[in-house]
């Protein structure tokens, strides 16, 4: 397909916009509360993690994180925002008054964006008074709840592509804010490109695309419309092929391109059967240069199924940016150690939901490792609280985010991208199997000393 000129990845820069109102008004209930009896200063250790899979998935991936560090950066409440909660009667003079100066002052640690992740993973560890830390879990789970499923499901599809170029065009098929963050995660996960200009603004994610079924409707023929679309973008861009009748329009596209032709691109119809068809065609044509692009409802299955067929790239929209059935990761946000009172040096007090049942939870501060075998292939996601084992030093999986309120974290997301293709090529190869399954590698647990 058409694509304009790759920009370089960059960070992104921070948006302006507040975001302190993507916020659960429980979170500002426990906060007035917390304030009122002396306990929201008590430190306070808030970790992300899952507690299962999406039925059937092997990994998952973590993805969001580069958004999560603008979140917090600009939750700052602003006059407008106060007075409406004033107006609203949702917290006291006192809470608005704390409000007005908030600013996150604590640590956030993590795994990489990009890194895969295991059952009870610690993904992302908030630390700070219980008052900076709780209002945050809103932006923080909203963000990597969506991102990694988005991720998950890109990942599963770019391993099925192989080497084959991947397109995210599922700008259409979901929220307007919702698909440039997911054009973003899909680029973490292996896609190429993005149809969608403000994922290619905002993230420099290079973007591609061409013409709809409308564009060839409108004119009287459909040599006219191959022809206007030649002399516009030049031999090298792809034509649709399955308006009206696909053998006609290869015959068409070769007779106006010639053999230059870039690209056609079949959106309908049995897509194996069609792609050895048009292949044959091309060759036949003397376009043994020009690539075949298929879109059409793919997921991760259909990709797979492609696998031998003469298929060049896939553009994927709808499957992609709704997860392909898993739009979410079910990620918590659990405090899991507080201070035994506000003194800032009072030692730390693990803590957890202990009721029956599958919410029971895991306290105490903890840290992270994926134990790799002799070759070089994770065996176990290892998490632990206390002293890191000596043999694990090396394979720690968080890194810092966010020290003393000023983010260290923020990289290229060509960085999240590679750390992704890495972390996933040390998973057994069984971790790319589309049959249901269990986790590829187990989560163990090692219990030490919490206090601190």
């Amino acid at each position: 397909m058409d694509a304009a000129q790759e920009s370089p990845v960059q960070a992104p820069t921070p948006t302006a916009a507040s975001t302190a109102l993507l916020t659960d008004r429980y979170e500002l209930t426990m906060l007035q509360a917390a304030l009122r009896s002396g306990a929201a200063h008590r430190h306070s250790v808030f970790e992300v993690f899952t507690r299962r899979l999406p039925e059937g998935r092997r990994y998952g991936v973590a993805a969001g994180t580069g958004r999560v560090l603008d979140a917090v950066e600009n939750f700052r409440f602003t006059t407008p925002q106060l007075d409406w909660l004033a107006d609203q009667g949702v917290v006291d003079d006192d809470t608005l008054r704390w409000l007005a100066d908030y600013r996150f002052t604590g640590s956030i640690r993590g795994y990489g964006e990009g890194e895969c992740y295991f059952p009870g993973s610690p993904l992302m560890v908030v630390e700070g008074s219980f008052a900076e830390a709780v209002i945050l879990e809103t932006a923080i789970l909203s963000i990597l709840n969506h991102d990694s499923a988005i991720a998950a499901a890109a990942s599963r599809m770019a391993a099925a592509a192989g080497e084959r170029p991947m397109i995210e065009m599922g700008a259409r098929r979901t929220h307007e804010a919702a698909a440039v963050s997911a054009a973003r995660a899909a680029y973490i996960a292996g896609f190429n490109a993005t149809s969608d200009l403000q994922a290619g603004f905002q993230y420099g994610i290079p973007t591609t695309g061409t013409a709809a079924h409308a564009f060839t409707l409108l004119h009287d023929t459909e040599r006219g419309a191959f022809t206007a679309q030649i002399d516009s973008m030049g031999r090298g861009t792809t034509l649709l092929i399955d308006t009206y009748d696909v053998g006609e329009a290869v015959r068409t596209a070769i007779d106006v391109a010639g053999p230059e032709l870039g690209a056609v691109r079949i959106d309908s119809g049995d897509l194996l059967m069609l792609a050895h068809r048009v292949r044959r065609q091309l060759d036949e044509l003397g376009a043994h240069k020009t690539r075949i692009v298929v879109t059409s409802d793919l997921d991760e299955y259909a990709i797979a199924a492609l696998a031998a067929a003469p298929v060049d790239a896939y553009g994927v929209g709808t499957s992609l940016v709704t997860g392909s059935g898993q739009p979410t990761c079910s990620m918590v946000y659990k405090l899991v150690a507080r201070g035994a009172s506000a003194d800032p040096d009072a030692p730390l007090v693990p803590v957890a939901k202990r009721s029956a049942g599958a919410k029971a939870s895991r306290g105490g501060r903890k840290w992270a490792a994926r134990r790799l075998d002799a070759e070089g292939v994770a065996e176990a996601e290892v998490v632990g609280t206390g002293p890191v084992p000596d043999s694990l030093r090396d394979s720690l999986l968080h890194r810092d985010l966010i020290r003393a309120g000023e983010v260290v974290g923020r990289e290229p997301l060509g960085d999240a991208r590679r750390r992704h293709l890495r972390s996933r090529g040390q998973l057994p190869l069984s971790a790319t199997q589309l049959s249901k399954g269990d986790p590829v590698i187990p989560t163990e647990y090692v219990e030490g000393r919490t206090e601190h």
